[in-house]
């Protein structure tokens, strides 16, 4: 018998339960359409929610970069990676988001891995909601923290949880995502601002699924909540709404310079490439001086998200563009996936663990590079599908 036979035999279970996962292969640049496995078909799946990862500026602005400074920055940002791009990104970053200072990482998953782990340690004690993204939990778990989970999204589990366990720690985080990324509502910020307050705790959002879509222009949550100053910690991403790679802290400028100091993948992994940080500053610009692709964005998901509701799918607690279609069980989620491909419009499905056993959908993400004829075509094959396979 192989030392890996087991693995063979837990990847059979998989598919047998539905709950493989086939992955598809783009041949086109990121936009509305995408070639998929060799077939032309509407993309729902994409976090490019303002259709920037193709746009021509950002495009033009990381060629330029590659012909001034190279692509690779050849060392980690502590010792001889560090280039007057990045600078020149944190400081633009700092001034869209309206604080004091940021960071930038490889990716919003190493933006915790190397967050969470600095500011605590096994001494202290971290409050995270059920349904925080896997790279909060790992962080969390890299810290050597205690976590103790409240009730998604209910601050007054929260404030129980914290009467009961605080005493027994030297200092406490508090940490939530700012939109869930599974079901698309939107984290009760102000009212954990006022429990991080009232037990003078430390208060970190994800704002992953937030940062280009919430707030004036896309400045994410917390401008969103107008809660400038309040918040600690606001981690952000460059791989979704802005359409390039990299992830982002932002806040208190004391934090900043911890993190400079002591986290872990700024100190042990090579920087963002320069094409990256030139594209990301491209973003910024566009932004920053319109907030036209913001706009488009909430239309298109106002019109998909009604008209989807009148066809009769529940689309569950989603206030954002990720538009979740709730089918319950995986292999039906996964059946009415390949449905879909077969009628021109890519949408993956998402079963356990990526979401609780019985909760599958599929997560339709919605995007400001849609026009209003590729919203009805999809509805169009979502009405099709959905008769066909009993859902609606």
């Amino acid at each position: 018998m192989s030392k890996i036979d087991w693995i063979t035999h837990e990847l059979e279970g998989l598919k047998q339960a539905g709950l493989y996962n086939k992955i598809r292969t783009i041949q086109s640049p990121q936009g509305s359409w995408l070639v998929v496995d060799g077939k032309k078909v509407l993309n729902f799946c994409s976090n490019n929610y303002l259709g920037l990862a193709n746009h021509p500026n950002l495009v033009s602005a990381a060629k330029k970069a590659i012909d001034s400074m190279g692509i690779g920055p050849g060392a980690v940002r502590s010792i001889a990676g560090t280039m007057s791009l990045h600078l020149e990104l944190e400081k633009r970053l700092a001034d869209f988001k309206g604080v004091e200072a940021t960071i930038t990482f490889q990716s919003g998953f190493t933006a915790n891995l190397a967050t969470i782990p600095a500011l605590v340690g096994k001494e202290d004690v971290i409050f995270s909601d059920r349904l925080n993204h896997a790279s909060i939990i790992d962080g969390c778990r890299l810290s050597g923290a205690k976590i103790i989970p409240y009730e998604h999204n209910d601050p007054k589990s929260l404030d129980e949880q914290i009467r009961i366990n605080l005493n027994q720690f030297r200092r406490g985080l508090i940490v939530s995502d700012g939109v869930f990324s599974m079901d698309g509502d939107i984290a009760s910020l102000p009212d954990l601002y006022e429990v991080a307050k009232k037990y003078d705790l430390l208060l970190m959002v994800d704002d992953a699924h937030g940062e280009g879509v919430l707030g004036k222009g896309g400045r994410g949550i917390v401008d969103h909540f107008n809660l400038h100053g309040k918040v600690d910690v606001e981690i952000g991403t460059m791989s979704k709404a802005f359409g390039v790679v990299g992830g982002v802290v932002a806040g208190n400028s004391v934090i900043i310079e911890w993190l400079r100091q002591r986290g872990r993948p700024f100190l042990f992994s090579s920087a963002v490439t320069v094409p990256d940080a030139a594209a990301c500053l491209a973003a910024v610009d566009l932004l920053e001086n319109s907030t036209e692709l913001v706009d488009k964005l909430w239309s298109n998901t106002r019109f998909f998200k009604a008209e989807l509701k009148s066809l009769g799918f529940n689309t569950g607690a989603s206030e954002t563009p990720i538009t979740p279609v709730m089918l319950g069980e995986a292999p039906l989620a996964q059946q009415f996936s390949r449905e879909l491909f077969e009628a021109g419009v890519f949408a993956m499905p998402l079963g356990f663990p990526t979401v609780p056993q019985g909760k599958a959908r599929i997560r339709v993400m919605i995007s400001a590079a849609h026009s209003e004829k590729d919203l009805e075509q999809g509805l169009a094959a979502f009405k099709s599908v959905g008769k066909k396979l009993g859902v609606i």
